[in-house]
């Protein structure tokens, strides 16, 4: 990876940046069940958006539709311009990392080998060095390119998975819940890794979480989802002034209400 030599990042209140990705009244249904409801919205170049809600309230149907893991059955998704169901998958998803919730490494291939598979897929070797240098951009030593993905901790493991979704130099970073399964510390720190790595290497990037103080802690813009549908669109400081309606503040109030009762217990 290169670094952009630049944070994208721009304040929402300074002007919105060109939009990367697109969704025009997106919907997708199953059957009489309707997951996405209709959602236009763009996500700017270099922006973090977290998109957060329920379970079963849209987040990773969204998300999905951008990498084409899901059609949506009416509506658009367009990427730097270009409707997605247009492009090929291969060149679509070489710009595309995508950070899976159960990390989804090939059990029989080494380490190297699984964060070579994208390149590979596409007919480029992947050199040691390369594999070397993902590895310590997730703070993993190089070393570890040898070892098969049983050998490591849980937390190990999502970190090979969010290396593999860089090893193509994406524009787009799409993760769908990739902290869940960690415990607290090695959440903590492989989300400050995510968010270090977003800035250095000017990615937009998109995460999935139900977890509200996580969105307000990592990303410039959270997405409330509620019955498939987009209720909220707020920077972090905006929810927490108290913006984005009901349900969104419903979320809000979550970690607030821990943090309260945690200063309580310190007193």
């Amino acid at each position: 990876l290169r670094p952009a030599g630049r944070d994208r990042r721009r304040s929402r209140v300074s002007g919105d940046p060109p939009a990367l990705v697109e969704f025009s009244n997106v919907r997708k249904s199953y059957g009489p069940t309707l997951a996405v409801a209709g959602v236009s919205l763009a996500v700017g170049d270099g922006e973090f958006v977290a998109l957060v809600g329920a379970s079963g309230s849209g987040k990773s149907t969204l998300l999905k539709t951008v990498n084409r893991l899901i059609d949506p059955t009416a509506g658009a998704v367009r990427f730097a311009g270009d409707n997605v169901e247009g492009l090929p998958l291969a060149a679509l998803r070489r710009q595309i990392g995508y950070v899976f919730q159960s990390v989804g490494l090939f059990p029989h291939m080494t380490v190297g080998e699984n964060i070579a598979i994208g390149p590979r897929l596409v007919g480029e070797r992947l050199a040691g060095e390369r594999i070397a240098r993902l590895l310590e951009l997730v703070d993993l030593k190089p070393e570890m390119a040898d070892r098969l993905p049983d050998e490591l901790s849980g937390g190990q493991r999502q970190r090979v998975g969010v290396a593999r979704a860089l090893a193509n130099e994406p524009r787009l970073l799409l993760m769908d819940e990739p902290f869940g399964a960690l415990d607290p510390i090695t959440r903590d720190a492989l989300g400050d890794r995510v968010r270090a790595l977003h800035g250095e290497f000017g990615l937009t990037t998109v995460m999935v979480t139900h977890d509200m103080a996580e969105a307000l802690l990592l990303a410039d813009r959270v997405l409330v989802m509620d019955a498939g549908k987009v209720v909220a669109d707020e920077t972090p400081h905006a929810l927490l002034s108290g913006a984005g309606g009901a349900i969104a503040q419903g979320l809000v109030a979550v970690p607030r209400a821990q943090a309260d009762r945690l200063a309580e217990l310190a007193r």
